[in-house]
């Protein structure tokens, strides 16, 4: 069973209060980007993997990642150089080095609002908000999954 909030929690005036301090955040994009590039690869896989696979352990295990066996890619915020490249082997998602084989590149909140759901991803993509470089085709079957898994 889901943990519930407190009552005040969901009330308008703190939902309302949350989504203005969301709008006035900075960017940590920069901050991220210095910490990126300091960080061995090992410190990344070990921070991102296990929360990665755990958060789409029914699908890896349905089979939803199969076609991307061998396969890189990279979530990259525009403007900078914080990303992350990923690939599946063996059953598992994995951090990697160096560029993806495709590339979706956006603004910290065009990948915030993905994340939220705020917004659709075919609406990202449509408003340029989101982009898709290299194997264009590998990079939309990534989009088509992740919406199908939300």
């Amino acid at each position: 069973m889901a943990p519930t909030l407190p009552a005040f929690m969901s009330s308008p005036l703190i939902n309302q209060t949350l989504a203005v301090l969301r709008e006035q955040i900075p960017d940590p994009a920069p901050l991220l980007g210095v910490l990126d590039r300091r960080a061995p690869l090992p410190l990344k896989q070990l921070v991102l993997e296990a929360p990665l696979n755990r958060q789409f352990a029914r699908a890896i295990k349905e089979g939803e990642f199969d076609d991307f066996e061998g396969r890189a890619l990279r979530l990259e915020i525009q403007g900078s150089d914080l990303g992350v490249t990923f690939g599946f082997w063996q059953g598992r998602l994995r951090v990697l080095e160096g560029p993806g084989e495709a590339t979706i590149r956006g603004s910290w909140a065009a990948f915030r609002e993905l994340a939220e759901r705020r917004l659709d991803p075919d609406q990202l993509f449509f408003q340029r908000r989101l982009v898709i470089e290299g194997d264009t085709e590998l990079g939309l079957r990534l989009k088509n999954l992740l919406d199908s898994l939300a």
